[in-house]
């Protein structure tokens, strides 16, 4: 009898569906909130709609890797067949749909009248022909996880035997191809951050000349996390945005880092606390150590934002007539030292990469 059961109630989580699986898993992970909110997207957008019918005793490797291909070719897994993007579900005229405004006091299940639909306002609406689109290699890995850890978990929990996703071939890494900007144009960002805003420019310098914070934690320092008096930089959080909102959330590596200044970047910093303090006495308060050290607002008291650094950045370069984004001049500082003949394990500990330099090597081996 207890046979039975067990055979029953093995039937029965086997027939639970992927989609299923993965909500349970995500109940149980520990992990941070911007990731979750990753792990959900990719769920909602790509892996539901495809295989979250499928119950888990029923997925195999070479169901994993057909649905990895179709993501490889189209990321609306299309049939490869001209078709069109609608952008309405109700019934139209292919290609272009016209949402006729309705009369006053006439009820919604009337009809259009006839009238004029540039004079009456008319919202006209194109359906483009669909183009494939494929997802990225990294991209597709990134969907893989959430399956594979779903499907460990439902082994760990006896729903089945073996995790398919761990025998699946997933698309090949490329290597990655950093190209940070060369000595001369670093120089002229530099200086183009300067002519426009000192509070902005302290912001690039850090990033330029000190590879071992990443934008996303620069964000986060406050003044207490700065000791001018021996020279040193604590490095405690991040400061990202997730659907909605921003958050502070722990570095990349789980460990707090302090980080040595070199004298001009002190300086830097000193003159930086100085703007601070000067504005707090116009706005008649005192220096805060908890205030943030780069932000809009003159109480500092919120950091700028994550997407408005990016942005910024990225339009001041283009503005330069230079092809390059803020992380790029992290690489520079890194390439740099490497050139320079510095050590690699030296360059990876200044990064905040783990294995000894493998991730730096992995990273910098094509420069």
């Amino acid at each position: 009898m207890q046979a039975i059961s067990r055979r029953l109630a093995q039937s029965t989580d086997e027939a639970t569906a992927l989609d299923m699986a993965l909500d349970s898993w995500l109940q149980v992970h520990e992990v941070e909130e911007n990731t979750r909110q990753g792990y959900e997207a990719y769920a909602r957008k790509q892996i539901k709609s495809a295989l979250g019918h499928v119950p888990v005793g029923k997925v195999t490797a070479k169901m994993l890797e057909d649905f990895y291909a179709e993501l490889g070719r189209c990321r609306a897994r299309c049939d490869g067949r001209p078709a069109v993007d609608h952008r309405s579900d109700e019934p139209h005229e292919c290609r272009v749909v016209r949402r006729h405004r309705r009369l006053p006091g006439r009820p919604p299940d009337a009809g259009y009248p006839e009238h004029d639909c540039e004079k009456a306002g008319c919202t006209v609406i194109e359906c483009p022909l669909h183009e494939c689109r494929s997802l990225s290699r990294s991209t597709i890995r990134h969907v893989h996880f959430p399956i594979s850890a779903a499907l460990s978990t439902a082994v760990r929990w006896d729903w089945i035997k073996t995790n398919p996703a761990a025998v699946a071939k997933k698309p090949r890494q490329l290597p990655p191809q950093p190209n940070p900007p060369t000595v001369e144009q670093a120089g002229r960002i530099v200086t183009a951050a300067w002519e426009l805003d000192e509070n902005w420019a302290t912001l690039v310098w850090l990033t330029r000349h000190d590879d071992r914070a990443t934008a996303a934690e620069l964000l986060a320092l406050k003044w207490f996390d700065v000791d001018l008096d021996v020279g040193k930089l604590t490095v405690r959080r991040n400061y990202v945005r997730v659907p909605g909102k921003t958050i502070e959330k722990d570095t990349k590596t789980h460990q707090m880092r302090r980080i040595s200044l070199d004298p001009a970047t002190l300086e830097v910093l000193a003159e930086h606390r100085q703007r601070y303090e000067d504005m707090a006495r116009q706005l008649q308060t005192e220096p805060r150590d908890d205030a943030f050290l780069f932000s809009h607002r003159p109480e500092r008291d919120v950091p700028y934002g994550p997407d408005t650094v990016t942005h910024r950045y990225s339009k001041m370069c283009r503005q330069l007539g230079i092809d390059s984004h803020l992380h790029a001049l992290r690489h520079y500082s890194a390439t740099e030292l490497l050139s320079a003949g510095v050590d690699l394990r030296t360059v990876a500990g200044r990064l905040g990469h783990g294995g000894g330099g493998a991730t730096t090597l992995r990273v910098y081996a094509a420069g």
